[in-house]
């Protein structure tokens, strides 16, 4: 396989119609090897439009997708970044390469783990990654101006929000199978947000995540 067209037809012929125009954003596609963060059983697959699993239940995003999120967010060099769910670690090294620093949490040892070796071989020194389950908090007093969940979630939990920074921004998908929407949440003062729906799509659930009350009569 040549790896450096199957990259530019991925981002050419996925990537790019799906409304991903930053040109920042296309060039970091180049610049971070998704094939290098793919399970070895699955790197043939790393350019394909499609979930890779990764275990446990979970996958890696698909390339647009993951490429939106980034775009959404305009994150910024002083940014510092939250992300609940580090999964393969690819997401978060594409979030470390425009913020300051980023804080990644994962409920799954190996995934913490692998990530780690993997951020590190490609020098990436602005990470923080822990074991733990943030599904409805992850306790920071310095809040974020950027907040990633990678699992949907049937309701947003409220103790994230209140993490981010008045101007920060919170990428959620929300909602239950089939039919999800991708959501952005901007902090617009303190005690109050705007929600911005982008699109629909269907991914995993955050494990822990957040369900409505279920009344019983």
């Amino acid at each position: 396989m040549n790896i450096e067209q199957a990259r530019y037809n991925m981002v050419e012929q996925q990537i790019r119609p799906w409304d991903v125009l930053d040109q920042d954003v296309l060039d970091l596609l180049f610049k971070v090897r998704r094939e290098d963060f793919v399970p070895e059983a699955h790197r043939t697959l790393a350019f394909v439009d499609m979930e890779i699993p990764l275990g446990h239940g979970q996958t890696m995003w698909t390339p647009k997708l993951e490429a939106r999120a980034i775009q959404e967010l305009d994150i910024r060099a002083t940014d510092r970044v939250l992300e609940i769910g580090t999964g393969s670690g690819y997401l978060t090294a594409l979030l470390a390469s425009r913020a300051a620093g980023v804080v990644s949490i994962d409920i799954f040892p190996e995934f913490t783990a692998a990530a780690t070796q993997k951020l590190r071989a490609h020098g990436f020194d602005n990470v923080v990654l822990h074991t733990a389950d943030a599904a409805l908090d992850w306790p920071d007093d310095a809040g974020f101006d950027v907040i990633v969940l990678t699992g949907s979630t049937p309701l947003l939990s409220d103790a994230l929000l209140h993490r981010l920074k008045v101007g920060g921004r919170l990428f959620a998908i929300t909602g239950e199978a089939p039919v999800m929407q991708a959501q952005l949440i901007t902090c617009t003062a303190p005690g109050a947000t705007r929600s911005t729906t982008l699109f629909e799509t269907c991914v995993a659930p955050l494990i822990n995540a957040p369900h409505p009350a279920v009344f019983v009569f």
